[in-house]
């Protein structure tokens, strides 16, 4: 594949980042596409920038406001609380229609830039419930995709069975470990590598990372 073009979907965080090396390594071009959505926390977009100008990737910022407006909850509102999902509801983090929409763009800009490959770090192993990050929702919308566009896009989930100490030792293999840990953003809170540690995002991330050094020590 080292002869295509690949769109990633890139947050700037700890998934997208791992996605974003994963895709540099197998593609011989690479554009990443973030999402401005008004999200909780603006730094997220700045985190997003610096990682694709230090890695020389082409980076695209769309501005994705209406989801805001439309979707209500713990990353789009400061008025409401980062809370886990309880008896059997989605957490306050779950944002409607947001992978929809995001890849969903990622193909239209693909389509633009000759790119056939979208890449995205759903998982499904470690999704929160998420009914988005299935990997049936991902293989539905690949079909959409190319259905409604008369394309032969391919979407890349390259963590969709991975757990998070998975994902960090997917990262270690990169060469990217150190590179993931120090410069991404996932904190719920807004603080950069590794977080508050307090936050659903973070105790995830510290978990994983956690369980990922044991293992490798062992070694």
């Amino acid at each position: 594949m080292k002869n295509e073009k690949a769109v990633v979907v890139f947050s700037g965080g700890q998934d997208s980042t791992t996605c974003l090396f994963w895709a540099l390594e197998r593609f011989k071009e690479v554009v990443a596409v973030t999402f401005d959505y008004n999200q909780r926390h603006a730094i997220e977009i700045q985190c997003a920038q610096s990682i694709a100008e230090e890695l020389g990737v082409k980076h695209y910022v769309l501005d994705m406001s209406l989801l805001n407006q439309l979707a209500p909850n713990a990353l789009t509102r400061q008025e409401i609380q980062v809370m886990d999902g309880e008896n059997g509801e989605l957490p306050s983090t779950f944002v409607p229609g947001r992978n929809l929409l995001f890849i969903s763009f990622a193909g239209v800009l693909a389509s633009q830039v000759g790119a056939k490959h979208i890449i995205t770090g759903v998982c499904e192993t470690d999704f929160s419930g998420y009914p988005d990050c299935r990997d049936i929702f991902i293989k539905s919308l690949n079909v959409t995709l190319n259905l409604s566009m008369d394309e032969r896009f391919v979407i890349h989930t390259p963590l969709m069975w991975l757990n998070k100490a998975e994902t960090w030792k997917l990262a270690d293999e990169l060469g990217a470990f150190d590179f993931v840990r120090e410069k991404t953003f996932t904190c719920y809170n807004g603080v950069v590598a590794d977080g508050c540690g307090e936050c659903p995002a973070c105790q995830l991330r510290k978990n994983g990372l956690e369980e990922y050094l044991s293992i490798r020590k062992g070694f």
